[in-house]
Parts: structure tokens; sequence; C-alpha cells
């Protein structure tokens, strides 16, 4: 059986599909995603929101764009760590550039080794120009720290990674860094923006966003096929204290 048919059946059978809107964008459920990506980001900051959005793509029509300077695969591969010359890395196509890309309800800055990279002019002008249009930026990881870089940071509360707070929270001078937060929420002005922690944290802020724009029993259904153990207290984190053992 097609993996989509499988999928949405039993999704229908336990109730994901009938699942009530608790909340809505703008009197809207998100419809369009774009996913800024950038030589070395992280993985995960990646496949973490498209896990979660094949599933809501079967219950609300949902079109997400994969957006990078040219249509080249950008690889995760950090630009000079690998000093074993291993091969682990992986590519991913983007569907759209900076220049073609479609206009979004939502955009996702993930972070990475390559949040770091000095040379990113164009992924931050792309951010600058974009997020003003949009209905929420969410920012996962380090990516925080991107989002700073293009400037639409100032004024704003957010987190980022503990691993790696000192040097990023830098890249954000005029922002509020709330060091102990596994997501933070700034609905200060507009858009919206929503920032998380390191890595994993980015399941429960996507799945937060979940529950506040689809409805809470989508992001508990989502969380249990995907066998995720939520934090749910934005508050609850675990990581506050960084990997030298002192407060970040």
């Amino acid at each position: 059986m097609d993996v989509i048919k499988t999928l949405g059946t039993c999704a229908l059978t336990f109730g994901l599909l009938a699942s009530p809107v608790s909340a809505s964008l703008n009197g809207t459920i998100p419809k369009k995603y774009g996913i800024v990506m950038f030589r070395a980001f992280d993985t995960t900051d990646i496949t973490a929101p498209l896990e979660i959005l094949n599933f809501i793509g079967l219950m609300y029509n949902t079109e997400v764009a994969l957006i990078s300077e040219t249509l080249d695969p950008v690889s995760t591969q950090p630009l000079t760590m690998n000093p074993k010359n291993s091969s682990v890395w992986t590519s991913f196509a983007p569907t759209h550039t900076f220049e073609t890309a479609p206009a979004v309800d939502v955009l996702i800055v993930p972070g990475g080794p390559g949040a770091r990279n000095p040379n990113m002019t164009a992924v931050w002008n792309y951010i600058a120009k974009a997020a003003p249009h949009t209905k929420h930026v969410l920012n996962i990881c380090t990516g925080s720290g991107v989002s700073a870089k293009a400037g639409i940071m100032n004024g704003r509360k957010a987190t980022t990674n503990k691993a790696a707070w000192k040097e990023i929270t830098t890249y954000g001078p005029n922002t509020t860094w709330v060091p102990k937060a596994r997501w933070v929420e700034d609905y200060s002005a507009e858009p919206p923006i929503w920032s998380s922690s390191g890595v994993t944290s980015g399941f429960d802020m996507l799945l937060q966003f979940v529950e506040k724009f689809y409805s809470p029993q989508n992001a508990t259904y989502i969380s249990n096929l995907i066998e995720h153990v939520r934090i749910t207290d934005p508050n609850n984190d675990p990581f506050a204290v960084n990997i030298n053992g002192t407060a970040a």
C-alpha cells in the first residue's frame, strides 16, 4: 500500500484528520512554510519541521519551500571541520532561490555550524526582506543568531543553543536573550518571532506551534506517532547550565 495512503488511513482511524482547530493565524490556518537553507545547517533543524509538516500536510493543504541562495544542493558539511575526512554529511536540494521564493506564512530559520559563517550576506538579506511579510518566524537552535545578524531580532526576546550561548548572543546586542528557556515566543511586534534552544528543542517548539494554531489533539497525536516525549513548559530547560558547567 502507498505510504501516504497508509499514513492517511492511520490518521483517519485515530481521528487525527478530524481533530478540531483550536486557534488560527489571523483567521486562517498556516498554509505556506519556507525553510531557509545555508551551508552547514544542522540536519535536525531542517528534518524536525519537515517531519511534523509531513503529518500536517495530511490534514490541511500545506506547502513547503526549501529556500537557498542557488538551486545547487546544500551540504550539511561544515566549511572547515572535517579532521577525519569523513563522508557522513548529506545534501538537500532547494526548491527555490532567494530571488524566486514565494511569499510564506511561516519562515523557519535553522542553526548549525554554518550560523557562524561571517559571509552569509545573501541569507541575512533574504531573512530581513522576507520576515516582515510573514505571519510568524520560527528560529531553531542557533538560527536565532542568523536572524539576529539579519536585523530582525532587535528589541525581541529570544533564546538559543546553550552550548553556543556566549558566541551567538553577541550577534544580537539589542536582543533580550533568555538563558533559561526551552523556547521563547515573542509577540511584542509583528511578525511574532519564536526561538528554541538547541536542536531537539525544535521539536517541542514546533509541536507547541501545532497545538496553538491547529489543535492540542493534533500536537499530542503527532508527538505520539514520532514517539517524542514533549516538554510542554517553555521554562523547563534542562540545558540552562551550559557544557562548561556554569549558568548560561
